[in-house]
């Protein structure tokens, strides 16, 4: 549970809907818990000011502000614990503030953003891990997604990282009917995602396999794979009823991408009663593992293969074991007040957990 004194929460974020990916996702599930847990969430995103859109990624836009600008604006809210949500413009601007006036925070690491860059532009990792690195250093708490990605952000020098696990909402994502498909055949392999170069795409579209290939998403590559892998079938972004609709017609999930920290994606379908094929990466070795609900190769021609042999009512199964409220939980666990106690406030907490443990009958 949060401090009882954590009543009113600003989370700073550069990813916000109306974008459509894991990160938004992530937040506003989260949130949704936070709430029912008694905490007031307030958003700080590219929404309150002038913005442009970030090169190669354009769903996503980029704040025009500056440290003093958001500094005034953090005051406004008077949170009692604010969260920096993403390494961006405004991330950079509130942790700026923060440090200005000695205030803590706790921050998340959504994305491999040094994987990303490096298959982008070829941009060393290190370069880019250095970056991060100062930058959630002077968080109280760095929430990763995984245990995985947790001790490879401790391996590059990374301080106060802390478990912060991601859910699906059961409500939408359940197995729907399966319908018997018009102009094509059995099996499905589906793919759900943005279509950019550092989702690996292509590793899932080139493979030699029966049936269907499905890819739902949007993003720069998609003129390009839709004349070079023209017998695909191409969906688009679709609301998340519709989604859990298409995983349920799909007879095996592919995540070639090997540079995701969790693959929310992965969760889903399998809610939808739909096993996994994946590399053996971080994010499908944590989110699948050595369960029945994937399968894990190098080969992933032989993962696809090897899952479409598989339970469909084991991957709905090892899909339940994924909830937002624990991931809710797992952030009001981690929040810190954005001023820290005084010495007096700590003597005088510290005799009240004293008085309330020793108050009873004698």
């Amino acid at each position: 549970m949060p401090s009882p004194e954590i009543t009113r929460l600003l989370i700073v974020t550069d990813a916000a809907a109306p974008q459509v990916n894991g990160v938004v996702r992530t937040i506003d599930n989260t949130n949704i818990h936070l709430k029912r847990m008694g905490i007031s969430v307030s958003m700080l995103t590219p929404d309150s000011f002038k913005s442009f859109p970030c090169p190669t990624y354009p769903e996503i836009r980029l704040s025009l502000t500056t440290s003093t600008h958001v500094e005034k604006m953090i005051r406004a809210f008077n949170p009692d614990a604010m969260h920096i949500s993403t390494e961006g413009p405004l991330g950079w601007a509130a942790r700026n503030a923060a440090l200005r006036n000695g205030w803590r925070f706790t921050s998340s690491y959504h994305t491999r953003f040094p994987e990303y860059v490096h298959a982008r532009i070829g941009l060393p990792v290190a370069w880019s891990y250095a970056l991060l690195r100062k930058f959630h250093s002077a968080s109280s708490g760095v929430l990763a997604p995984t245990p995985t990605i947790r001790q490879n952000l401790i391996n590059h020098g990374f301080v106060n990282v802390v478990q912060w696990t991601h859910g699906v909402d059961h409500q939408i994502f359940y197995p729907r009917p399966v319908f018997t498909l018009t102009h094509s055949s059995r099996p499905v392999f589906l793919y759900v995602g943005r279509l950019a170069i550092e989702k690996n795409i292509e590793a899932f579209l080139k493979l030699d396999l029966p049936g269907q290939k499905w890819v739902a998403g949007e993003g720069p590559l998609k003129s390009a794979l839709q004349r070079k892998y023209p017998s695909a079938r191409y969906i688009g972004v679709l609301s998340q009823d519709a989604l859990a609709e298409l995983y349920s017609q799909a007879d095996v999930f592919v995540f070639p991408s090997v540079t995701d920290t969790f693959g929310l994606v992965m969760v889903e379908a399998m809610a939808c009663g739909v096993p996994v094929a994946a590399f053996p990466v971080p994010g499908p070795l944590d989110v699948i593992g050595d369960s029945d609900a994937g399968v894990l190769d190098e080969n992933l021609q032989r993962a696809c293969m090897k899952a479409l042999k598989l339970s469909r009512s084991s991957a709905t199964a090892h899909a339940s074991h994924f909830s937002w409220e624990i991931a809710g939980q797992h952030m009001a666990q981690a929040l810190v007040r954005l001023i820290p106690p005084t010495p007096d406030q700590i003597f005088e907490e510290l005799s009240e957990q004293f008085t309330t443990r020793s108050a009873g009958p004698i």
